[in-house]
């Protein structure tokens, strides 16, 4: 039996986030599309046993879930340092940096691949923290030394580490999907209720970082280009010393017209998508722009920012609106975001055709087929 080794432990705790979602979904479809005689085993770091429970929960026809002896600070720490730690060998694929980069002997079948999500450490580092961003660059020197490929979810997060480091031909594009979970509940209409969803309005996901782009956004709905449509929020209402709400009462908006919803379960996030009348990703700096393939799945009109991961994965299916060209060019990005939500509104048709587009543009992404490259990927190592 080959055993493909995936490192899990994204899956720890309850915090919420693109990688954890991007470890979870991709490790059960390797389980579920694993090759006559594969495996898959996961392994995390020294987790309690409840913890270790959940992970085989989240993971149906896992072969294992091996705990390693150190916890995950410790972990971390050793693996950056290239220590081994539990005598890893084989197939090892990381859904994340969190990988045992060391010196090892291919000709044996050991073979270590990792994934890179985004560029953030290099072009926003202030997005990770200067702890997080340095230990992202320390990882990404440890791949570039001893990774046997790194995958990317795009074509833009590949040019744009070409052009911060010389991976040679070992990056391979993989990109990601909406989660299988992602679907309309049977109590859809309770929901809605309870999320006090209004009859029409704009939908976005993020905070007000200045990467996010959703304080531009919420001064857009305030004017007269937005036709006074609500703004529904999912994420947190604060961020650093400031509020989405704060946000909006100074751009002069009653309370009723901008609303955070906090972090959606996906039964919640699927009624906002399926009921809102558009959906605006006003992100910067994306490494693929997974809510916006989740709004194409609802054949959401999605207008989105000129980031080229965003145009890269919508394809030609949105609306695209060009980003700051500095940071005084802040309320001109707030300008044409508000005249795009107005074409949009004013135009029937135009919202008619962004959503077919949306929907047609949705059925290319599915993490069958990611799960499958994935295997392909090591078979060819």
């Amino acid at each position: 039996m080959t055993t493909l080794t995936v490192v899990v432990d994204e899956l720890i705790g309850d915090a919420p986030g693109g990688t954890r979602r991007y470890t979870e979904e991709l490790t059960r479809q390797l389980i579920a599309t694993a090759p006559a005689g594969c495996d898959v085993q996961a392994i995390v770091s020294n987790v309690s046993d409840e913890q270790l429970e959940e992970v085989r929960r989240l993971l149906p026809g896992v072969a294992d879930v091996v705990r390693l002896p150190l916890g995950r600070r410790e972990l971390t720490v050793a693996w950056q340092s290239g220590i081994p730690v539990g005598g890893i060998r084989g197939m090892v694929h990381a859904p994340s940096l969190l990988a045992p980069l060391r010196k090892h002997d291919k000709a044996e079948g050991d073979q270590t691949t990792v994934t890179i999500h985004d560029t953030l450490a290099w072009t926003h580092p202030e997005a990770l923290g200067t702890a997080g961003a340095m230990w992202t660059k320390a990882m990404a020197k440890r791949a570039r030394k001893h990774a046997d490929a790194i995958v990317v979810p795009s074509h833009a997060v590949a040019d744009r580490l070409a052009d911060v480091m010389d991976l040679g031909d070992r990056v391979r594009v993989i990109g990601g999907a909406p989660a299988a979970t992602l679907r309309l509940p049977a109590d859809a209409d309770e929901r809605a209720e309870r999320l006090g969803l209004p009859e029409t309005y704009a939908f976005t996901l993020g905070s007000i970082s200045p990467r996010k782009g959703v304080a531009p956004l919420i001064r857009a709905v305030a004017r007269p280009e937005a036709h006074g449509i609500p703004l529904l929020v999912a994420g947190p209402d604060r961020y650093g010393d400031g509020t989405a709400t704060g946000v909006a009462a100074a751009a002069g908006l009653p309370e009723d017209r901008v609303r955070t919803l906090g972090h959606l379960d996906d039964a919640d996030l699927a009624v906002a998508l399926d009921r809102a009348t558009l959906f605006v990703y006003p992100s910067v700096a994306e490494g693929f722009g997974l809510p916006v393939v989740e709004a194409f799945k609802f054949g959401l009109p999605v207008i989105h920012s000129d980031d080229p991961a965003l145009v890269e994965v919508a394809a030609g299916a949105s609306l695209i609106v060009e980003r700051p060209s500095s940071p005084e060019d802040e309320d001109g990005y707030t300008a044409r975001l508000a005249a795009a939500i107005g074409r949009v509104l004013d135009d029937g048709e135009l919202r008619s055709r962004l959503g077919v587009l949306a929907s047609d543009r949705a059925r290319a992404f599915s993490w069958r087929d990611s799960a499958e490259r994935v295997w392909q990927l090591h078979a060819d190592l």
